[in-house]
């Protein structure tokens, strides 16, 4: 069992074992396409996460722009006085209006 120990590499020396093994399986040849395709894989990776962030962004902007209230000049002066109305109604329900201004 020591023996084993005494054989074990550096941590420095790990990466040049792995380097050597993958040369092996592979042989010379193949390395430069295994890195090309790697690398293409790590690209396309890449832009299928931006492009995801990018939906997500947009979905929100959609979101937004859906939860924004109308503008004022768009509802006319009747609907807003009977919002008002609504509202100080509910408000005297709870118990949020001062006693002075029931």
């Amino acid at each position: 069992m020591s023996n084993l120990i005494l054989f074990l590499p550096e941590p420095g020396m790990s990466w040049l074992i792995v380097i050597a093994i993958i040369a092996l399986l592979f042989g010379g040849s193949r390395l430069p396409q295994l890195a090309k395709a790697l690398g293409q894989s790590k690209k396309a990776f890449k832009e299928g996460l931006s492009e995801g962030e990018e939906e997500e962004q947009e979905k929100k902007r959609k979101e937004m722009a859906g939860n924004q209230p109308a503008s004022l000049s768009s509802v006319d002066d009747e609907a807003l006085f009977d919002e008002a109305r609504r509202r100080a109604r509910l408000r005297v329900g709870e118990g949020n209006v001062p006693e002075d201004r029931k």
